[in-house]
């Protein structure tokens, strides 16, 4: 038996997989900006004097990165369901793929973190510089910059994850594919087309985090520009 290949097909869905694109990338963009903010408050509070704080800190990261990404967000949306708590499919996978990604933030930050020296803390104290500002200006700038790479490319991860969602029925892209090929019996060709779809969103991604990282990250723009 010979399989024939036929995209033609697919032409007339291709709105669906807009659709399901931009809300791949709206669920990345939110994702990325609270689980920023998320792991950076994690990753200080790792490091707080508060044994009870760091040790809380401490349990979230690791039931988070010990456990898989598709058990988190049916706990929330079916879990939560059955307590009587329910979650619009778009929150639940939002806020299971925030307190994924936040978890992987803070211990990424968190490294960066440590490689400032105790050296440079001591200088801004005898300065007499703030503690909020020692933190910002003397840790965490500093700290953010060395470790950006490693952060981007955990969102641009996140995005390829936010996949999963579709097994709750979120219209991302996945799962208007999985609609697409139930209508047209055309499976190969579905996910073979959006595979270059997750590609350019991929690069796209990259692409904007790398010009973000050009505004936020003056000096790193300078030594680029000498080298």
């Amino acid at each position: 038996m010979r399989y024939e290949l036929d995209f033609s097909a697919l032409i007339d869905y291709w709105p669906d997989f807009l659709h399901g694109a931009i809300v791949t990338l709206q669920l990345t963009a939110i994702a990325t900006v609270l689980g920023m903010a998320i792991g950076t408050l994690c990753a200080i509070g790792s490091r707080s004097r508060r044994r009870w704080l760091s040790r809380a800190v401490g349990i979230y990261v690791e039931i988070v990165r010990n456990t898989p990404f598709l058990i988190q967000i049916f706990f929330l949306y079916f879990g939560l369901a059955s307590a009587g708590i329910r979650l619009p499919v778009f929150t639940a996978a939002v806020i299971a793929m925030v307190f994924n990604v936040a978890a992987y933030c803070s211990e990424i930050i968190r490294a960066g973190m440590e490689t400032v020296h105790p050296g440079q803390i001591e200088a801004a104290q005898s300065l007499g510089m703030s503690t909020p500002t020692i933190y910002w200006d003397v840790i965490l700038r500093p700290a953010i910059e060395r470790v950006y790479p490693a952060l981007t490319g955990q969102f641009v991860l996140m995005m390829l994850s936010s996949s999963v969602a579709s097994q709750i029925s979120t219209e991302e892209l996945t799962a208007v594919a999985n609609n697409v090929q139930s209508f047209t019996f055309r499976s190969f060709e579905t996910f073979v087309a959006i595979a270059p779809m997750y590609l350019a969103l991929a690069a796209l991604l990259k692409l904007g985090f790398w010009l973000f990282g050009l505004v936020a990250f003056p000096r790193r723009r300078r030594l680029g520009t000498a080298l």
